[in-house]
Parts: structure tokens; sequence; C-alpha cells
């Protein structure tokens, strides 16, 4: 049996850039503040991830 990823519901984003935020509480206000806070932290540790692994194939091809 196969599946379509179409028919799979999809997650509404916690937070999209630029929404209206007029109608969001203090508390979902935090809430995101703190979500969006962990997701710049794990961008930050694959960006280092990937600079750290781009240094070493510089290296070994020295470019």
């Amino acid at each position: 049996m196969m599946f379509d990823d179409d028919a799979k519901p999809k997650k509404k984003p916690v937070h999209e850039i630029g929404q209206d935020l007029s109608l969001l509480s203090l508390t979902e206000i935090t809430e995101r503040i703190t979500q969006l806070e962990a997701e710049i932290i794990r961008l930050k540790e694959a960006h280092a991830r990937k600079q750290s692994s781009q240094a070493a194939a510089d290296a070994l091809f020295k470019r």
C-alpha cells in the first residue's frame, strides 16, 4: 500500500515571519519567542558544524 505525502495532514507553522501579532496574547508571544530562540540556537549549531566540515575539506584540498 502506497501513501501519498499530500494526503498527510500538514502541520501549521508555529510562527510565520511577518504575520499579524496583534491577535496574540502575551503568553503566546512569550512562547513564540522561546521557540524561535531555540530554533536560532539549533541553526547556529548547524552552521558551525557545516563551517567546520567546510574548513576540513578546504584543508584537505588546500583551497
